[in-house]
């Protein structure tokens, strides 16, 4: 049995288990290796369901791809940018 990577996470700014692999096979995906715990992961998997759905992001073009890895990146915070806003809206309390 291998024993479990901690990393100091950058997202959640806390020592947690990280990934078992880099993610992507690029310099942002080892940076997330060192640097993301597999929680912090898991929450950008979902988070990118949204975005992949609301600007309708097609992973098999050069494009889409690019737009998911700059959001990924800002995500994480390695790179500076705004966030890209999804659809999803928190439901309205009525008060």
């Amino acid at each position: 049995m291998t024993e479990e990577r901690i990393v100091h996470c950058r997202k959640l700014n806390k020592d947690l288990p990280g990934l078992a692999r880099p993610p992507y096979r690029n310099e942002l995906g080892q940076r997330i290796y060192e640097q993301v715990s597999k929680e912090a992961w898991d929450g950008w998997l979902q988070d990118s369901v949204r975005l992949i759905n609301t600007y309708r992001v097609d992973l098999a073009a050069p494009e889409g791809q690019k737009f998911m890895l700059e959001q990924c990146a800002i995500y994480f915070g390695f790179e500076k940018g705004e966030q890209a806003g999804t659809a999803w809206t928190a439901p309205e309390t009525k008060g």
